[in-house]
């Protein structure tokens, strides 16, 4: 954790409502108080909360265009028209395509899928794309994670005899697409009650809506949930109303019947232990994602729609040889886009970061912009060129809009999309530095001092003596966690060294904590700080200091017992920051 890591402690729940709800639901305080942050509030709340009830998604027909979807889908079906499934090349992309692809195909076997090729095509719908589905007498296109700016695409696709369904949660331009029907909660005319959905979610409303008109069984659609936790997690879509439902029972899906193509990946990976959503995103969807970043996305479809445990196994290795050779290639750009950097005093003291290189691979860029805000922590852009163009991935730092950001850079480039934190950007090779000006123009003047201040987000204080295997059983509970509903974190303050505290690690890198908090000397808590061995001489001098972390479980050698799992340190007479 960086030094000048702001700590943000949030307020308290309102006192009356926390004292009620402890009453009501047998649980210690700090608890209520974190069901009550996140706007949980009464019995009711609560109970939804803990047991997401699938009755509870909301009915697909609140969407906007859904009723022409399913019915435009019904017609291509009863006349056998030939449809294809079109997907974006990521996580979300791949698992939509993958779950609506396998829906239809057991209505029908005029059905195709379609993934772009990263290099050849770029991000979403393809002109390419449109001239395969006319070569192969395919009149309908169901377009997933993508194509709610893809105007002049969908134009080209009329001019052939083709429809388009574009089913999509990115932000709308100022023109709609000439499609048929849209299916995009963040349209200005949809009154859906939940629009933080991902594509893949769009895509289970799609065979919701379907399977409700048609009477068919709501189990049937189990099987698909899977996919949806999966995008849910890696799409970094807040966990909140129907993502939350969709997350829990799908978690219950992978956990207990997965499809088979994740059912040998986890073996591949020799994942054995139940897995949350902080697995689906990091060990599952770096796999996933591989695929397109390497080699080409459509392995990662043929993975998620296989039934046949050889053919997943086969491609399962095939894509895990493809995330080796990605880690490869993001460690090297990544220590050269750093360098490039620290090399230049104008770069160094911006307060955005737009990097070019011709010889970085397209395929990682959005991750190693991610590691630049690591270090550097600012509105980062990663370009990378072939010819004459050039494209780049963009991710943000809390509280600042990219998307918009790029928006008011638009004369200079040729097409955007995205969201508030990541987004995706072509321009001519020849605007790089016009673009790079301007870009740190709009950041410089709308970003502030606070934004560009990492923030370590604090629940509230805890002492350690209530934490117990009940508190953390039920703090369990709040899971599935990710954005809008993060892992709890904590602070204790004025906790010791017991005296058995030490560095572990090959290179001593991590510290294994012991320790104890003042005036409560018999109870000691262990904790791990990774990468924080530097700051053990400091702790072991007997001051004490204050502590943030999360709880979790520690197994080994067979006993299970709860440590700290630590992400700063600060001494403990350092006055509480508001």
């Amino acid at each position: 954790m960086a030094k000048n890591t702001r700590w943000d402690i949030k307020p308290e729940g309102e006192k009356t409502i926390v004292t009620e709800l402890t009453k009501q639901l047998s649980i210690a305080t700090p608890l209520s108080n974190l069901l009550v942050q996140r706007g949980i509030d009464t019995f009711e709340k609560a109970k939804e909360f803990f047991r997401p009830k699938l009755t509870e998604l909301h009915d697909p027909f609140l969407m906007k265009d859904m009723d022409v979807a399913i019915e435009r889908i019904e017609r291509a079906l009863g006349d056998g028209e030939k449809i294809l499934i079109y997907g974006d090349y990521d996580v979300d992309g791949t698992t939509a395509v993958s779950l609506v692809y396998s829906f239809f195909s057991k209505q029908t076997d005029n059905i195709d899928y379609y993934i772009p090729d990263r290099y050849g095509e770029g991000y979403g719908i393809s002109f390419k794309g449109i001239d395969y589905a006319e070569e192969n007498d395919i009149s309908l296109i169901i377009a997933l994670d993508c194509g709610i700016k893809a105007n002049e695409k969908v134009d080209y696709a009329n001019e052939k005899n083709i429809d388009f369904i574009i089913c999509d949660h990115h932000r709308p331009g100022e023109k709609l697409p000439a499609a048929v029907a849209i299916l995009d909660p963040k349209r200005d005319d949809c009154n859906y009650p939940y629009d933080e959905l991902c594509g893949c979610g769009i895509g289970f409303k799609l065979v919701q809506a379907f399977s409700q008109k048609n009477e068919l069984p709501f189990d049937d659609l189990l099987q698909y949930l899977d996919l949806a936790a999966i995008s849910i997690g890696c799409d970094i879509v807040p966990i909140t109303g129907e993502n939350r439902i969709l997350a829990y029972h799908g978690l219950h899906q992978v956990n207990n019947n997965p499809r088979t193509g994740i059912r040998c990946m986890l073996a591949l990976v020799k994942l054995k232990k139940a897995l949350t959503i902080t697995d689906l995103v990091f060990v599952i969807g770096p796999r996933i994602n591989a695929a397109g970043r390497i080699d080409h996305a459509k392995k990662a479809v043929q993975l998620l729609i296989s039934d046949k445990e050889t053919d997943a196994l086969k491609i399962g290795k095939l894509i895990n040889k493809d995330n080796q050779d990605r880690r490869e290639l993001d460690k090297t750009i990544t220590q050269n886009a750093l360098a490039m950097v620290e090399d230049v005093d104008s770069l160094l003291n911006a307060k955005s970061c737009v990097l070019h290189s011709s010889e970085w691979h397209k395929g990682v860029i959005g991750i190693v912009a991610s590691r630049v805000i690591e270090t550097y922590y600012r509105p980062t852009i990663i370009l990378t060129s072939d010819g004459e163009t050039a494209s780049g991935s963009a991710r943000s730092v809390k509280g600042f809009d990219v998307y918009n950001a790029i928006e008011k850079c638009s004369d200079v480039i040729t097409q955007f999309g995205g969201h508030m934190y990541a987004a995706g950007l072509t321009l001519p090779k020849k605007n790089i530095n016009a673009f790079r000006k301007k870009f740190e123009e709009v950041v410089s003047s709308t970003i502030t001092e606070e934004q560009l201040t990492p923030v370590l987000e604090i629940d509230s204080e805890l002492d350690l003596i209530e934490i117990t295997p009940k508190f953390f059983r039920i703090l369990s509970q709040l899971a599935p966690f990710g954005p809008k509903n993060m892992r709890p974190t904590f602070i204790t303050r004025k906790v010791l060294d017991s005296g058995y505290s030490r560095t572990i690690g090959a290179d001593n890198s991590h510290l294994k904590l012991s320790i104890y908090q003042a005036g409560n000397t018999k109870l000691r808590m262990d904790g791990i700080g990774f990468s924080m061995g530097l700051r053990y001489p400091k702790i072991a001098t007997g001051v004490p200091f204050d502590i943030v972390y999360t709880i979790e479980e520690n197994k080994w050698n067979g006993n299970v017992t709860l440590q700290l799992n630590i992400k700063d340190i600060r001494s403990a007479h350092k006055p509480r920051e508001k």
